[in-house]
């Protein structure tokens, strides 16, 4: 999902962090989507899978925590959570769970899209001479930490896929 080259207002700003806590709610969808179809399958879960999926639903659920926060704070109205949640259907609204190869492999295309969202909003932040109502470095560093966060998981999936080759 493009963020564009610069963030220019707290309108665009509330926009882009709603885009990033829909993009969480479909990283916690996917984890629970698929711990429930293991379980389902009643096969018995592989602990460190479930452990994986347990973990990425927990943080996308703080992460969405740490940004309504942020939005809490901005001087800005909110827009509809229908037309952020179109916004995001329409870009990954093509994929679902079962479309990937496996759960580690939806699991690693969640973590990276959240990541490289981060990383866009983050570049299109700092490359903005806008002022905004919420502290600027505070803003970077919380969404620095949720950037760090995502490739952690990105490793974590990496580690446990190599692990199987």
């Amino acid at each position: 999902m493009s963020v564009g080259r610069r963030v220019t207002s707290d309108h665009q700003l509330a926009r882009l962090l709603q885009i990033g806590i829909v993009l969480e709610e479909v990283v916690e969808a996917r984890a629970h989507h698929h711990y429930q179809s293991l379980a389902d399958d009643e096969r018995e879960l592989d602990e460190e899978i479930e452990e994986l999926l347990e973990h990425a639903a927990e943080e996308s659920a703080e992460h969405r925590d740490r940004l309504e926060d942020i939005i809490a704070d901005l001087d800005a109205e909110s827009i509809p959570f229908e037309d952020i949640e179109t916004l995001v259907e329409a870009q990954y609204g093509n994929t679902k769970p079962e479309d990937f190869d496996g759960v580690l492999y939806d699991q690693l295309c969640n973590e990276e899209t959240a990541y490289k969202f981060y990383d866009d909003l983050i570049d299109a932040i700092e490359a903005s001479e806008a002022q905004f109502s919420v502290d600027r470095e505070h803003l970077v560093r919380l969404l620095t930490e949720i950037r760090e966060e995502e490739a952690e998981g990105v490793e974590s999936v990496t580690r446990i896929m190599e692990t199987r080759e």
